[in-house]
């Protein structure tokens, strides 16, 4: 070991100048690092690859890069077989829809029945029967009779004076019958008498032309003046028949008149009693009452409106544009969701479809003669009936007027 202190700091020097190479061998190799990087980035894969293997010369530290995603198979058949899975699916979605149409503008839709008095009065009862159900002919209110109950009486009065009439007219007939029968006895005496008068004459009259002195001017004269009274006591004796005859023909026709009195009295009573029927207001169908707006001791005239009835049977009113009409026919089947009960499928059917558009029925439909045109699709109103038998009876829910649903009719 050498005791020459220079000799000590060059050997000292050599590791730190050993160190110092090294140093920069790292700085020279993290530069190349960088640039390699900052190739990579700009898509140089020739500088990428020599990059590579001086990072692998260098030092070895540096990553291998990950192929191109589109560069592999599976990714290419995975895009086709969403692309074809896409297109089946639309496929098979336009084929099914385009058997369908449907519309949001519908409506449950029926006849309401609203119950308004024909008379004027006081509600003297009134039937607690808001939002229930009640059958056709159900007593729903009574209105205070007041003077119509005298009308009724007064009129059956006047039916029973007329029957009285009538019997005493047909009495009369009767006696004006009879008045002829006994007329026509006491003429049969003149009317015999009358007869062998002329018969008298007429021998005197004959043996007179055979022999004129066979008969005596007197006799002749006698017979004459015998005949011409017989006659007027005949006459007389007819007359008297005709005139019952005359009183047995009034007789009968004021029995006609007074049975055609009875017959307008009659009238007069059931005019009276519908009067009086009309202060009890039943139920004309079935159905449920709704918007009762009296009460009893209300004073009601006649119109005004007591309550109103939603008939048992309903329907759909769906207003579809024009442009769905076209293979929209009667009897082909709908599908119907009520927005109340949305796990509820009613079936039913179409039963018509309007004859005009909507706004051609408005209060002023438009006038497109006048003024600018703009072209828009209308709406035709078409009726759709629930089919009880194949699906939910609508009886069972309370569906009612103005209710919102989506029909969509099966029209392929």
């Amino acid at each position: 070991m050498s005791d020459d202190p220079n000799a000590a700091k060059q050997d000292d020097a050599k590791p730190e100048e050993a160190k110092h190479k090294s140093d920069q061998q790292d700085s020279h190799g993290k530069q190349q690092d960088d640039e390699s990087k900052k190739n990579d980035s700009d898509g140089d894969d020739s500088d990428n690859g020599d990059s590579d293997d001086d990072d692998s010369d260098d030092g070895g530290d540096s990553k291998p890069k990950k192929p191109s995603i589109f560069k592999k198979p599976l990714f290419w058949i995975i895009l086709i077989v969403v692309v074809a899975v896409v297109a089946i699916g639309g496929t098979l979605y336009y084929l099914d829809a385009r058997q369908y149409e449907s519309t949001d503008d519908a409506f449950v839709d029926t006849h309401i029945v609203r119950l308004a008095p024909k008379v004027a009065g006081t509600l003297k009862s009134v039937a607690d029967v808001d939002n229930r159900h009640v059958e056709a002919g159900r007593l729903l209110a009574v209105i205070e009779a007041s003077s119509t109950g005298a009308q009724v009486a007064e009129a059956q009065a006047n039916v029973k004076q007329a029957e009285a009439q009538v019997e005493q007219n047909r009495a009369q007939v009767a006696a004006a019958q009879a008045n002829r029968a006994q007329a026509v006895a006491q003429a049969r005496a003149p009317l015999a008498t009358a007869a062998k008068a002329r018969q008298d004459l007429a021998r005197y009259e004959a043996l007179l032309r055979i022999d004129p002195s066979a008969v005596a001017g007197q006799q002749l004269d006698a017979a004459r003046a015998t005949a011409r009274s017989t006659a007027a006591d005949a006459a007389a004796a007819r007359q008297q028949i005709d005139s019952a005859d005359a009183n047995i023909l009034v007789a009968r026709r004021q029995v006609t008149a007074a049975q055609a009195v009875i017959e307008a009295r009659k009238a007069s009573v059931q005019q009276a009693s519908i009067t009086l029927g009309d202060n009890r207001l039943v139920a004309p169908v079935s159905g449920q009452v709704v918007n009762r707006s009296v009460n009893v001791g209300s004073y009601v005239g006649p119109g005004t409106q007591l309550l109103a009835i939603v008939p048992d049977h309903v329907w759909i009113t769906a207003n579809f544009k024009e442009t769905q009409l076209r293979d929209m026919k009667i009897g082909q089947t709908v599908e119907i969701k009520v927005d109340a009960y949305p796990d509820v499928k009613f079936l039913g059917h179409v039963d018509s479809v309007q004859r005009g558009a909507g706004q051609a029925f408005a209060l002023l439909p438009p006038q497109n003669a006048t003024g600018n045109y703009v072209k828009v699709v209308q709406r035709v109103p078409v009726r759709i009936e629930f089919d009880a038998k194949n699906g939910p009876d609508p009886r069972r829910y309370p569906l009612g007027p103005g209710m919102s649903v989506v029909p969509t009719v099966k029209v392929r």
